[in-house]
């Protein structure tokens, strides 16, 4: 599928960069769906392979982009993640993908996964340009994700951790940074799980990622609510996946949220964990239930 590189500027003056992809043959103005990824993974990290998967399905566009702070985007400091603000960029990137010539500016769709899949559950809820939401293995609530991640022992040293590193920022120190994985899901890291090393550490051989998020990050994690307002991404069309055997982002926890999401909503249960849904068979079962979903909505 024909692809382009594209950068675009933030509310607050950063250029975000990424790509634009585009069905090979195409008469006119089609939709565009904005995708982007999660806990600080990058654009090269499969969301090409669901875009390309996209455009060659149905006449539609994808923008696809690397968070702030991360991969070939601006900002700093680099691997910091605030919620609230990479929500606003979701908001940018689609005044971005309206102002392209080739794009329907009234049909625009938002994809998010796992972190980025509970971005696009608050930006559906505010921003009623979008037409279409897909919310996939998706953090839904930071506090209750928080506590089933990290052992209640290790929080005391954690919440100390934070402290500490508030008060060194303060001070003019760098901001202080941890492990987003590690071998051992018994030594300090952000996603102690054994499914999230193996996918991080794959790709820190074939890209540009970096296993080291800021401390701040996970503060910030934890204050996260993005499913608080879920009921009122209504009437906009709601797609959420969720991963039978998650263990990093919990189907019960999902489920619930989607319980209190109003019509119209769909769901769609996967089997495996967390990064299942990438590769392989549950890859063209996860997509190609997106894709229909997408067919009937944003495409119809």
């Amino acid at each position: 599928m024909p692809r382009r590189d594209i950068s675009f500027k933030t509310s607050d003056g950063l250029t975000l960069r990424g790509w634009f992809f585009s069905p090979t043959s195409r008469n006119g103005k089609l939709p565009c769906l904005v995708m982007a990824h999660g806990f600080t993974a990058l654009k090269e990290m499969d969301l090409d392979t669901f875009a390309e998967h996209f455009t060659s399905n149905l006449p539609i566009s994808c923008l696809v982009y690397d968070n702030r702070n991360f991969g070939d985007s601006e900002g700093a400091p680099r691997h910091e993640i605030i919620p609230s603000l990479q929500q606003s960029d979701y908001s940018d990137a689609i005044t971005y993908g309206q102002s392209l010539e080739d794009v329907d500016a009234e049909k625009i769709g938002i994809w998010g996964s796992s972190y980025s899949g509970g971005h696009v559950l608050v930006v559906g809820a505010v921003d009623r340009r979008v037409k279409a939401v897909l919310s996939q293995v998706p953090l839904v609530n930071g506090w209750d994700n928080f506590n089933r991640l990290i052992r209640p022992d290790f929080q005391p040293g954690l919440n100390q951790t934070f402290q500490q590193d508030r008060l060194a920022r303060m001070s003019g120190k760098e901001p202080g940074k941890i492990p987003v994985v590690h071998e051992n899901p018994l030594e300090l890291s952000s996603m102690p799980s054994t499914d999230s090393y193996q996918f991080f550490s794959m790709w820190e051989k074939k890209s540009n990622w970096n296993n080291e998020v800021t401390v701040r990050s996970i503060e910030l994690l934890r204050a996260n609510d993005p499913a608080h307002g879920i009921h009122r991404v209504s009437p906009t069309p709601l797609l959420m996946t969720v991963a039978q055997d998650d263990v990093l982002t919990p189907p019960d926890l999902a489920l619930e949220a989607f319980s209190r999401a109003r019509e119209p909503k769909q769901l769609h249960i996967i089997p495996g964990g967390h990064f299942d849904g990438y590769t392989g068979f549950n890859f063209e079962r996860n997509a190609g239930r997106q894709t229909e979903f997408l067919k009937q909505t944003l495409c119809s």
